[in-house]
């Protein structure tokens, strides 16, 4: 996701947990497209993670025009086997970082009158999600809170966008214990989706035709 905006002049605020990755980014994008990006290393699964971020982003004296929320974990199994913790953790980062950081930098956005806010959900919002049901609950809540606040703050020229992708390339299905991704998306391809879907102020987005 951060490519296609570094591609499209944007300067860059990456946060995860793994430092090095980020700065291999931050350079790659400074050499490629001349942004700069500043690096966070946080993981979103802690509690006072999603406030810490916007405390940095704050001293830095950064103004937020855009705030894409696309960190997510999920764990594949039976609900009653699978470690409490991994399911709090799933909600932690999934619906809590998520409305912590929204909440925070939209009253910035609504302040100036001006901004872009992109939640990435899935197409699990659509229906339960036996073997990732946890997963599959958080993202109903990423976009039904997303369609609401669209409304919320459209009379500040605010929009919210969700993204709703399918099945896709990334490291997370991995994680997360999915099965076969023989028919995923490129992630690529999910991305420019989603720039575009956001830039034209649309308030959901399904990449691909099989996804709709």
């Amino acid at each position: 996701m951060s490519n296609i905006f570094a591609k499209n002049g944007y300067n860059l605020i990456l946060v995860a947990r793994r430092e090095n990755i980020l700065n291999e980014m931050k350079e790659k994008f400074l050499k490629s497209y001349g942004v700069h990006t500043v690096v966070i290393q946080k993981d979103l699964a802690q509690p006072e993670a999603s406030r810490q971020v916007y405390e940095e982003v704050k001293k830095m004296n950064i103004n937020v025009d855009i705030l894409i929320n696309n960190a997510g974990i999920g764990n594949c199994g039976l609900f009653h086997e699978i470690d409490l913790k991994k399911h709090i953790d799933t909600i932690q980062v999934n619906i809590t970082s998520l409305t912590e950081l929204t909440r925070l930098i939209a009253e910035d956005m609504v302040k100036r009158k001006s901004g872009k806010i992109l939640n990435v959900a899935s197409t699990g919002a659509y229906q339960p999600g036996p073997l990732i049901s946890v997963y599959y609950a958080a993202k109903a809540y990423v976009l039904s809170f997303s369609e609401a606040i669209c409304n919320e703050l459209k009379p500040y020229n605010i929009t919210v966008t969700a993204l709703c992708p399918g099945a896709t390339k990334t490291e997370f299905g991995k994680n997360a214990g999915k099965g076969n991704l023989k028919n995923a998306m490129d992630p690529k391809k999910v991305a420019k989706a989603a720039y575009y879907g956001l830039m034209k102020g649309k308030r959901v987005v399904i990449p691909g035709t099989l996804n709709k």
